[in-house]
């Protein structure tokens, strides 16, 4: 089953975390597995406080019990457990399905570690296949949209917001072959504010699938 997988994964991660540890909660549906094995363990003693990535894990950490810390006071995090839409081999990941990958990524690149949990499902060989989500200031949807296209991109708006009050837009390439290449083109373009590649941020991949969980390593 998917969420037995997912459930395996997280509890894989959450076995890294150690007390007086400040903790990335990600978003989405695996991490919210891990969200509630850390809040089973808050409630059995263990003391970490914690940052989350989106209004929607806030909502669920404080309601598992975590202490919460206002990510705006912060300049480093000892560890993030977070999921993936895609992850390979190299640890290249897509995020952002769910459209938290700015704060996901700001909190990532505060980490000291990372660490993606999911389903043998997001396992690929190379990433690409999945949607790519663009993060983008209203005042440049048009003109940002046309950039995208010339990257080759097909785009969809999607209807809802991110937390911040930005568009989001969904980028859909037929083929990727230089995933650092696009993201430095994404991350030139005016108007851009995050993108759901995460290239250089994961460091640890556990896998959940089959009855087993598998470990990838940077």
């Amino acid at each position: 089953m998917t969420d037995d997988d997912k459930r395996a994964a997280a509890l894989a991660a959450v076995e890294e975390v150690k007390s007086g540890m400040l903790i990335g909660l990600g978003t989405g549906s695996t991490a919210a597995f891990a969200i509630g094995r850390l809040g089973e363990l808050v409630r059995a003693g263990l003391k970490i406080r914690a940052v989350a990535t989106s209004l929607r894990t806030e909502s669920m950490a404080r309601m598992a019990g975590i202490t919460l810390v206002d990510f705006a006071t912060v300049d480093s995090v000892d560890l993030t457990i977070d999921g993936a839409d895609e992850i390979d081999e190299r640890l290249f990941a897509i995020k952002g399905a769910g459209g938290a990958m700015l704060r996901e990524k700001i909190v990532a690149a505060a980490s000291r570690r990372m660490i993606v949990i999911a389903d043998s499902s997001k396992r690929v060989d190379r990433v690409g296949k999945a949607k790519l989500p663009v993060e983008v200031l209203p005042f440049a949807r048009g003109f940002v949209a046309t950039r995208l296209a010339d990257l080759g991109a097909k785009t969809a708006l999607r209807a809802e917001r991110s937390d911040q009050g930005n568009i989001i837009i969904d980028a859909f390439f037929a083929e990727m072959p230089d995933p650092c290449a696009l993201a430095m083109g994404l991350s030139a373009i005016p108007g851009v504010l995050g993108h759901g590649l995460f290239l250089d941020e994961v460091d640890c991949a556990y896998i959940g699938g089959g009855g087993r969980v598998i470990r990838l390593d940077r």
